[in-house]
Parts: structure tokens; C-alpha cells; sequence
């Protein structure tokens, strides 16, 4: 195991190696763990296994090893796979700020920073959820006696206010603002509003997720497949999206087709290391882009810049994926598809959610009453 590798395309973690079709990690004693098939989650938990001595003990070590320990309650069925995959995404962002101080160092004081910065920078529903991921965090510490854990310091802190998102987004302002972005936010938002699924599940999608079934007709049907994790732990709902002409030329727009994406697991929406964006990175490069077409000034200097802009008129408001993922639904129920169609898409328990979730963006004209007086 000394010896350097001779070529590492993917640039993996050392220890890390493709084998029959997975990652693996060799431990000391040649001990292989499988890591799975996705590039991205096996460069992050080889990179853990390979941590030095200074990250041991930090949150950003105890947020690892807490992941782990979700991922076998995932593998046991006492989780979703859902909740493994928004603490993942959740993570990032904490590490970042409170990565580097022990948990025992985390006091609600800190809790509170988090969440008003999170308020400040157009991102406090974000906040609270990654709080709930960093409480979850201690909670796991506490009940296995880890890091000197006694209390838990996002208790009694409350999180932002949040309000029902009812935005719908004009076909214009799509336009306007995916017209200059570069392709990967023009896929996911496309892929949000053509497929209706998670964002977050989306930049996961690797070729695997690209199927060929067969019908009971017999006929082979190319399908996206994706498992939407809104079922109950120990079960799981799997959606074949059909891949129509319009969502054939966004795969094909990555050059999904032919040898362009070579490294196995490697998502189709990626930056160009090859590994996976964050759900907050392509928000952020989309929230860059709306500034942009509404001729708001992006970058460092950027503050100064907009001193003096009034962001209440504004041509284009702020929207994000999930803005798309709620205009998707309303204009295919608006041009006729039946709200049972709409709802497996949405991964709805029931329908009546659906009716609502799409209503609640339908800004139509409706008729008065016209039905004359009698005098």
C-alpha cells in the first residue's frame, strides 16, 4: 500500500480504488470497505479515513462520523435514505463555520450567529435546516457519551420565520435569466421543471439513474429513474421519468452521450474536477444570474455597487429551484394533466397536497358572479 499509484484519473483519496464497479478503501491489514459507486461521497469518506491528527476531535470530524453513523441506520432501515442525503448536503455548509472548533466550544450564542447570518444572506430557510442537522448532530453525541456532550445548544433557539413559497415564474424571466447562464444551472433548473424532482436529488444522478425499460407491451422505454426517499425508513418510492425530446437535449447538452463522462459515478450535472456541485453552489451561481439580468452588479465589489438599488422594483424577484419545481407542476396541471399524474411526480402522499401545491401559484383571471338580481 506504499507504493504511489502510477495514474489517478479521478483523483482519488489515497487508499481509495475502483474494483468491480464500486470504491473501495483498504484499510491497514487490507481490510476493503465499499464505499459505494458515487465519486464525490467516496473521495469524502476516504478523505476522512486519511484525516491527520489536527481535524480529530473538531465538528468537522464529529459531522463525519456522525454521517457514518446515519448511513448504517439507513442500511438497518431506521432511517430514510432521504435524511442521509439532506444531512450530507447540510453538512457542508456547518463544517464551514463551525468546523474547526470542538462541539464542547459550540454554545447557543453561536446557534444564533448562524442562523441570523444565514437570515442575512437570503438563505434562512437553509439555516434552519442545516441547524436541525447540527442539533441531530449533539443529539447522537449525547447518547452515545461522545466529545463530553451533556446539553445541546441549538435547544430553545428559535429558528427564521418561514413563509409558503407561492412564487410562480414567468416563461419571460426564465428566459431572460437562463439565456447568459452557463449550462449546469441551465440543467438543473430545467431538469427541476421538466422532472419535478428534488434539486438535491438531481446534481446527485449519475448514468446509472439512465434506464432503458421495458414496458409490459414490450416496448423499451429510455426513463430516468430516481429514487424520491419520501417513504417511510426501510422502504422507498422509485419514479421512471420518461426521457422526452426536451429532456433528451439537456442530457445531451452535458454530454451525457458518447465517452464525455468517463469517470464512473461521476454526476451528470459536475464542475469540471469531476466532482459534484452543492445544492448551495448552484443556488447561489442562480441567484448570481437573476442579479445579472436585473443589471445588479455581482462580485466583490459588488455592495457598493447596489448601495442604492431598489430591489422592490426590481424587473425579475428572486426565485430558486424549487420555485421551478412548483411551475412545473401548476403548468402541467394547467395544460391539462391530471393532478394523480402530477402527484407521483411531486412524490405527494396525496393528491389533496397537490391541488394545493399547484393552486397556490395559479394566478389566473376569474369570471365574477354574473347571475342578475331579481328587483
Amino acid at each position: 500500500m506504499g507504493r504511489k499509484r502510477k495514474s489517478n484519473p479521478l483523483g482519488l483519496p489515497e487508499r481509495v480504488y475502483f474494483k468491480n464497479g464500486a470504491f473501495w478503501y483498504v484499510h491497514p491489514g487490507n481490510r476493503w470497505e465499499r464505499l459505494g459507486t458515487d465519486l464525490g461521497e467516496a473521495k469524502r469518506k476516504g478523505s476522512h479515513y486519511n484525516a491527520k491528527g489536527e481535524e480529530y476531535g473538531t465538528t468537522s470530524w464529529f459531522l463525519d462520523e456522525f454521517l457514518k453513523a446515519t448511513e448504517k441506520r439507513v442500511k438497518a432501515n431506521q432511517l430514510a435514505q432521504r435524511t442521509l442525503d439532506d444531512y450530507t448536503g447540510n453538512a457542508v455548509p456547518l463544517k464551514d463555520f463551525f468546523g474547526s472548533m470542538p462541539p464542547a466550544g459550540i454554545e447557543p450564542k453561536h446557534v444564533a450567529m448562524y442562523l441570523d447570518i444565514g437570515a442575512e444572506l437570503d438563505r434562512a430557510v437553509r439555516a434552519n435546516r442545516e441547524k436541525a442537522c447540527l442539533s441531530a448532530m449533539f443529539t447522537w453525541l449525547i447518547r452515545n457519551g461522545l466529545a463530553g456532550i451533556t446539553s445541546n445548544p441549538c435547544i430553545g433557539i428559535s429558528r427564521n420565520p418561514e413563509t409558503k413559497r407561492e412564487r410562480y415564474v414567468e416563461h419571460w424571466e426564465i428566459e431572460a435569466v437562463l439565456g447568459s447562464a452557463p449550462k449546469t444551472v441551465r440543467a438543473l433548473a430545467m431538469l427541476v421543471y421538466r422532472t419535478l424532482q428534488r434539486p438535491e436529488d438531481i446534481i446527485t444522478w449519475t448514468r446509472a439513474n439512465l434506464v432503458e425499460k421495458r414496458e409490459p407491451d414490450g416496448t423499451i422505454k429510455r426513463v430516468i429513474r430516481n429514487d424520491q426517499g419520501k417513504a417511510q425508513a426501510g422502504s422507498s418510492v422509485i419514479v421512471d421519468i420518461e426521457i422526452t425530446p426536451d429532456i433528451d437535449a439537456i442530457l445531451a447538452e452535458l454530454k451525457v452521450y458518447g465517452d464525455a463522462i468517463t469517470g464512473p459515478g461521476m454526476p451528470l450535472i459536475h464542475r469540471r474536477d469531476g466532482n459534484a456541485y452543492t445544492y448551495d453552489g448552484l443556488s447561489a451561481m442562480l441567484k448570481r444570474y437573476i442579479a445579472k439580468a436585473n443589471g445588479i452588479a455581482t462580485g466583490r465589489d459588488a455592495a457598493e455597487q447596489n448601495r442604492d438599488v431598489d430591489r422592490s422594483s426590481l424587473r425579475i424577484q428572486p426565485f430558486g429551484y424549487y420555485d421551478l419545481k412548483g411551475k412545473g407542476a401548476t403548468d402541467m396541471w394547467l395544460s391539462g394533466t391530471s393532478l394523480e399524474l402530477i402527484q407521483v411526480l411531486c412524490g405527494h402522499k396525496s393528491v389533496t397536497t397537490t391541488e394545493k401545491y399547484v393552486k397556490a401559484r395559479w394566478r389566473g383571471t376569474v369570471s365574477p358572479n354574473k347571475v342578475a338580481l331579481a328587483v
